[in-house]
């Protein structure tokens, strides 16, 4: 079974510095770990900025000896969108360094409230 299409990850590669000011990303908070396998989960989108590091994300879904659409790979200088609700396996190569942002719910309509 195939990753949903709205799980894509983006990465862009080497933004420029407008780009990155634009976005506030040195005001973001910053997250880093060691060369390793993690599963991760992302329960909101996640927008980063990689200062360093190597990963190959395996996003589930995928079978692993696909040649391609099997990994995404991103790192320093790349910035990268995670999409709310992708389940993967980001293996690191290169200790990650990374400014991060989780994207706001409360204008999502799936969130509202009613009175």
């Amino acid at each position: 079974m195939a990753a949903d299409s709205n799980q894509r990850i983006i990465v862009e590669k080497n933004p420029s510095e407008s780009r990155l000011s634009e976005l506030g990303i040195k005001s973001w908070p910053k997250w880093g770990c060691s060369p390793g396998k993690y599963q991760l989960k992302f329960d909101a989108e996640e927008t980063c900025y990689l200062l360093k590091g190597k990963v190959k994300a395996y996003p589930k879904g995928y079978s692993a000896n696909e040649d391609e659409g099997c990994c995404v790979e991103f790192g320093a200088g790349d910035l990268v969108i995670l999409p709310r609700g992708l389940s993967c396996t980001w293996d690191v190569s290169v200790a990650v360094d990374k400014h991060y942002k989780f994207e706001s719910t409360s204008s999502s309509p799936s969130s509202s409230s009613s009175f």
